[in-house]
This record gives structure tokens, C-alpha cells and sequence, in this order.
């Protein structure tokens, strides 16, 4: 005690007797009444680590201005609808609000908010929450909105998924964690700590995520009510053996999604195809088999997805005039190649069966504006 005190006051020197006599006293050790601390000799893991769910979600059991299970159910054409940017990298609301009127005066009857082709996962999640809000509060009775609140990681989805509920959407689009993938009874978990919260439809799409959800997996989480269905994206033999088993299916394909619904069972598709021709996909999806309009899509659907998607779509929009040519990084147009081979595109399917007024034109490298930091 003595040494460790003078080694803290330098001016104390060992030389100095009085000083070291002066702080040589006897420390008597501190002895509690008998039992008082008996806790702090033997450690024990505290209860509550081990009680699983103990953060209960935030819900409200209030009635609420959005649809039921079984609406969402019904839809048959959701669009996975783009975000556009000002050149600055915001987002373009004046234009997003004219894409979104497009596709409700063109028979669609859901969008996703924030998904893959919306770009969610170059936004912010205050960005999220707040475009899937103002899609409610000037869209919300005309059109359903599901809002991409899903993550790998569960915590930010059960966050995200509280906020976008709280702000009105309608339904929730819930991905499998991707990346830092989980064992089979980890998904399950991810999606139950979800599924409480609000309709929901889970979106199964390996080629994104590197790890299928399998039929086991939908099967477990199909028994709570709150699940709406499965966007999926492995074929039409899965969508077949899902629909067998009375679970709502929507193709994630568009080149499958005429086959998916007239031939398989599905209920409907979630589409990048209908941010750029919304009559003729709702025609696809409600007047009967149609194999000729199918075969009529296709060049252009498979231009879409040349390159990963929404590449191809943010170039056809800004080659349609509907929206500012304005790239978040990592995305760039497609080279100028396939932005002819667009032109021609419009030109076959014929310029009124797309949405915007403008005649398609061909954009150079320097239309583009490419934003690094949003």
C-alpha cells in the first residue's frame, strides 16, 4: 500500500521518513454480514439470456389503414418499382410519384417499395422508411405498397420491419440473410422473429442471396398467419409443388410468369418487365393464357436481364424520358450497343404500349450522370 501510494506522489520520496510513517497504517479488509455477498462469489448466467423473443415486437393491435393476409394474396400483378435519383443522387420524388401513377392507372395492383429494382440496398434506412411512407400517404388506397424491410441481419429487419408498419405499408417482403448465411433452423427463426409483425411475403432468389430456401423451410413458416406467400424464383416445378400444398406463389421471373400462372398454379408475378410495359403485363396476368403476347415480350425481356438487374431498366427508363439519366454506384448504363438495340426494341413492341409520352431516344455516354457518394 505503502510503495503503490508514493509511486502516485512523485513529491514523496522514500528519503522522507515522516512522510512514509505518516502513511503507514493498517487497511482492514472490508467483511460484509455474513451471507450479504454471497451472490458475488459464485458468477451466474442471469435468467433472462436464456429466455428467447424477451424484446417483444412493437405492435399495435389498433386497427390499422392497411389490407389483410388474404388481400395480399389475391394480387396478381406487383411491380418491383424503380427509385429515380436528381442528379445530385436524392431521390427524384416528382418523377417517382409519376412512376407510381403509371402503374396504377395500368391495372397494377401492388408495388415493392425498396426492393432489388428499387435500389433499397443502396439507400439508407432512413431513406427506406421515409420512401415507403410517402408511398403510402399519397398512393396508399389505390395501391398496395410492400415495403422491402428485410436484412441479414435479423435485428435490422425486425427494426425496419416495426418503422415500415408503423408508417402504414401494407405488407412486408422479407429475404432469407444473405452472405453471412445461417443453418436451415437459423432461417426459420430469422423469418419467425418477422412474420408477428404484419402480412408478409418472403422472396426466395438464391442467385442474389447464394443459399435456396428450401420447400422445409416454407413449409414450417407457412403455418403462421401471417404469411402471405413466396416470391419465388427457382422454376416452375417448385412453384407447382408450393401450389399443390395451397401456398400462395408469385413468380419472381418474367419470362416465366405467363407459364407460372396459366400452367403452374402461381397466383401472379412480382415484375421488373411492368415499370416499363404495366397494360401489357396486366394483360398477361388476367386475360388467360396468351402465348403470342409471351412470345411478343420476350426481346424485351431478355434485354432486361443482359446484365444484372435493374441495369437494363434504369437505362430503358431514361431512354423513355420518364426519369432523369442518373446512376447510383455501383450501377451504369448498359454500353451503347444495347442502348440501340432498345431503341429498336420500342420501336417492334410499338412506343404506346410503354409508359411516358416522350419518343424513346438513344442517350450518349455523356447524358449519363454517374453518383458516388449519396
Amino acid at each position: 500500500m505503502t510503495s503503490s501510494l508514493l509511486l502516485m506522489n512523485p513529491a514523496l520520496s522514500w528519503t522522507d521518513p515522516e512522510a512514509t510513517a505518516a502513511l503507514r497504517f493498517k487497511v482492514k479488509p472490508f467483511c460484509p454480514p455474513a451471507g450479504a455477498c454471497y451472490w458475488a462469489r459464485r458468477w451466474r448466467s442471469p435468467i433472462s439470456a436464456m429466455i428467447p423473443n424477451i424484446h417483444l415486437p412493437m405492435r399495435s393491435l389498433e386497427v390499422k389503414n392497411r389490407t389483410s393476409v388474404d388481400d395480399i394474396k389475391s394480387l396478381r400483378l406487383i411491380t418491383a418499382v424503380k427509385t429515380p435519383y436528381l442528379p445530385d443522387g436524392r431521390f427524384d420524388l416528382e418523377a417517382y410519384d409519376s412512376l407510381i401513377h403509371m402503374q396504377i392507372i395500368n391495372g397494377a395492383e401492388g408495388v415493392i417499395v425498396g426492393g432489388t429494382t428499387g435500389e433499397g440496398h443502396l439507400m439508407s434506412w432512413d431513406e427506406h422508411i421515409m420512401l415507403i411512407g410517402h408511398t403510402v400517404n399519397c398512393f396508399g388506397t389505390s395501391i398496395r405498397v410492400i415495403g422491402n424491410t428485410g436484412s441479414n441481419s435479423t435485428g435490422e429487419a425486425i427494426h425496419a420491419t416495426e418503422q415500415g408498419f408503423a408508417v402504414g405499408m401494407h405488407a412486408a417482403l422479407h429475404i432469407n440473410p444473405y452472405y453471412g448465411k445461417t443453418s436451415l433452423e437459423g432461417m426459420v427463426s430469422h423469418f419467425e422473429a418477422v412474420l408477428s409483425m404484419g402480412p408478409t411475403i418472403i422472396y426466395n432468389v438464391p442467385s442474389r442471396t447464394g443459399q435456396d430456401i428450401p420447400p422445409s423451410v416454407i413449409r414450417t413458416i407457412s403455418q403462421n398467419p401471417n404469411m402471405a406467400g413466396v416470391k419465388e424464383c427457382m422454376g416452375n416445378d417448385r412453384i407447382k409443388g408450393y401450389v399443390d400444398k395451397g401456398i400462395v406463389i408469385w413468380s419472381g421471373n418474367d419470362d416465366e410468369c405467363h407459364d407460372s400462372r396459366w400452367a403452374f398454379g402461381a397466383t401472379g408475378v412480382v415484375s421488373v418487365a411492368s415499370n416499363l410495359v404495366p397494360g401489357l403485363m396486366h394483360e398477361l396476368m388476367f386475360q388467360g393464357k396468351n402465348p403470342s403476347l409471351n412470345s411478343k415480350l420476350m426481346p424485351l425481356i431478355k434485354w432486361l436481364f443482359q446484365e444484372p438487374n435493374p441495369v437494363g431498366l434504369n437505362t430503358a427508363l431514361a431512354q423513355l424520358g420518364v426519369i432523369r439519366p442518373v446512376f447510383r454506384l455501383p450501377y451504369v448504363p448498359l454500353p451503347r450497343a444495347r442502348r440501340l438495340e432498345f431503341v429498336r426494341i420500342v420501336k417492334s413492341l410499338g412506343r404506346e404500349n410503354f409508359i411516358g409520352e416522350k419518343d424513346v431516344e438513344f442517350l450518349d455516354d455523356d447524358d449519363f450522370i454517374l453518383v458516388g457518394r449519396y
